[in-house]
């Protein structure tokens, strides 16, 4: 419900930087409780997507929404 929800608060730009900062906490915990436990690294263990999407929300949450979503930060 977290990914669902947070994915179309991103897509169209309401409430972007909370729902990134969501969003990545939500894969980073996906990437330990799911994968980590197979290796150290995400190319070892499998959770290379899960990892990317952490760090794009990060960045999503950080950077903000822009000029052309519902709400700009």
């Amino acid at each position: 419900m977290i990914e669902f929800v947070g994915g179309i608060l991103v897509a169209i730009g309401l409430f972007t930087s909370w729902a990134a900062f969501l969003l990545s906490g939500t894969m980073a915990a996906a990437y330990f409780m799911g994968h980590q436990k197979n290796g150290l690294l995400p190319i070892q263990n499998g959770g290379e997507l899960a990892a990317a999407y952490a760090f794009v929300f990060l960045y999503i949450a950080a950077r903000g929404s822009g000029p052309h979503a519902v709400q700009p930060d």
